[in-house]
Formats: C-alpha cells, sequence, structure tokens
C-alpha cells in the first residue's frame, strides 16, 4: 500500500495498492522508496492473495490464450499440468472466451481423480490410446495446447494437435527433456513456442501491463476467475515453506508480512502476572 508520495507523482496517491511493476522487483521488505513507474495500481477490492499473485501464473494463461493464435468460440485447446494454477486459469479464462479445452492430469498425483472444471479432463495414461484418438476425432482440429510438463507427455500432446497447430511450451514439471517426432513436426507443420511471462512484462508497456491487470481483475472479482491459496503470517515462515515444497499440492501459499503480534499482550506482561500450572497432589 502507497504510505506517502513525493512531489510530481501522478499515477499514485497515498492508500493505493500496487505490485510490483517489473517482476524482477524485490518484494522481500515492509517498506520500499521507488519510483512510481516501478508500481502497478490494482484494485483496492482485489483480495490480498489475489493481488499477491496476479503478476504471474494468471496473467501467463492470459498471454498465452490471446498472444499466438487467434481463437473463437467453439474452438478446441489442450494443456498438461491442467490442475496447476496456470492450468486452473486456462481452464477459467477459456470458458469466458467460448473456448472448450482437453485437459491432461497426471496420474501419479493423489488427486488425479478431481474434476478441475475442463469440458474434457483426461489422465496422462489415457493420451495416445486409441479411445483417446477417436475422441479427438469426433472434435474439430486442435489449434493450440500449453505444455508446462515436457517429456512423455509433451510428445503425446503434438501428436494430439491438428495440422498448423501451435504448441506453447511454458514450464518443464517433468524435468524431462521434449521430443517432438520429427514426422509430426513435419507432416502437421507445427509451430513451437516458448513463454515467459517476464519476457512478456519487460517488452510491453505499463499501460498494456495495466489493461491486461485490469482484465484479470475483473474476472476475480465477478467471481469468474478463483483459485485456492493459503495464507501464513511472516513469523509461521519456517511452516510456510515447508508446506509449499510438499508434492501435489494445489494451494499457493502466501505470506503476509504485515501480519499482527500475536504475542504483543504476552509482552506487555511481567512474571507475576502469570499463573504457573501445578498438578493436584491427588492425581
Amino acid at each position: 500500500m502507497v504510505q506517502e508520495v513525493g512531489t510530481g507523482v501522478k499515477s499514485l496517491s497515498i492508500g493505493d495498492h500496487v505490485i510490483a511493476g517489473n517482476i524482477t522487483f524485490g518484494a522481500w521488505r515492509n517498506n520500499g522508496i521507488s519510483h512510481e513507474d516501478d508500481f502497478l495500481k490494482v484494485s483496492k477490492n482485489l483480495p490480498i492473495p489475489y493481488a499477491a499473485s496476479i503478476h504471474v501464473n494468471p496473467c501467463t494463461a492470459y498471454r498465452m490464450l490471446r498472444d499466438f493464435v487467434k481463437l473463437e468460440v467453439g474452438d478446441v485447446i489442450i494443456q498438461n499440468a491442467a490442475n496447476s494454477m496456470v492450468g486452473i486459469a486456462v481452464i477459467q479464462m477459456a470458458k469466458l472466451m467460448g473456448v472448450r479445452t482437453i485437459n491432461i492430469i497426471r496420474s501419479d498425483r493423489p488427486n488425479a481423480d478431481d474434476s478441475v472444471g475442463g469440458t474434457i479432463n483426461v489422465l496422462d495414461t489415457f493420451v495416445g490410446t486409441a479411445a483417446f484418438n477417436e475422441m479427438l476425432g469426433e472434435l474439430p482440429p486442435i489449434k493450440l495446447g500449453f505444455n508446462g510438463v515436457g517429456g512423455d507427455s509433451a510428445t503425446e500432446m503434438s501428436r494430439a494437435l491438428g495440422v498448423n497447430g501451435h504448441m506453447v511450451t511454458y514450464g518443464g514439471m517433468s524435468k524431462k527433456p521434449m521430443a517432438i517426432p520429427s514426422d509430426i513436426l513435419i507432416e502437421k507443420q507445427l509451430n513451437l513456442h516458448g513463454f515467459w511471462i517476464s519476457r512478456w512484462h519487460e517488452a510491453n508497456t505499463k499501460a498494456d501491463r495495466t489493461r491486461m491487470l485490469d482484465a484479470i481483475t475483473d474476472m476475480i472479482l465477478t467471481d469468474q476467475l478463483s483459485f485456492f491459496y493459503e495464507m501464513h503470517d511472516f513469523d509461521d515462515f519456517d511452516h510456510a515453506l515447508r508446506s509449499s515444497m510438499e508434492p501435489f499440492r494445489l494451494r499457493k501459499t502466501i505470506l503476509n508480512m504485515d501480519y499482527p503480534d500475536r504475542f504483543q499482550e504476552h509482552d506487555e506482561k511481567t512474571e507475576e502476572d502469570y499463573w504457573h500450572f501445578q498438578a493436584p497432589n491427588d492425581v
């Protein structure tokens, strides 16, 4: 939150809620002094967990749906890592665009059978089977695929794309190299792209970034876009870090830097103010 503004500041006022305008801006601080161009204003109605995480995952989904293929109502896209934060955002945003989604979930996840809300949700073990290919035959050619896993999942997804299809790689959760068969690449004339939201933020104007954030904020405030969060006070950092590193998590871990001092009352008391528990002698 903006606490003080200097002379000549035009875009911000005291009390405004802001996020870092540059994704590399250091956020591990309680207070800081910077130029107004280092910040982007967000709605005060935006819940803190959403404001803290809006810059990366939702923006990644938003841009991938708009920057590679002109999608129309009724089109079909495919993605792996469908139960990641990006994947969940893609499902919800695509629905608003009238675009259908095929969502691949890794079968080694304990929540693999949970619905992620997409049009078609399948396990990775089903992809590439005769039944899967038969299903694809009943749909329009797939124009666009989002790859956040790599490895065999990316290979199978490339086979599912239609002629002149585009596959956008934004992550590699499997930590395995991506291999696209030459015959598939040649025969389908596939278009392969890499995407990193940091580069997009760096290459575009503040006005462009603000328009995108406003659009995403509107989706959130109208309950058309939602995520799973858990918030921890900063004094609970060790537990929050361990929790965030647990495998197969659906919730995004958020640290509350402006946490209340829950021990203030304790600190103000003297030792004589406390009753010391003693077990009864007859127990």
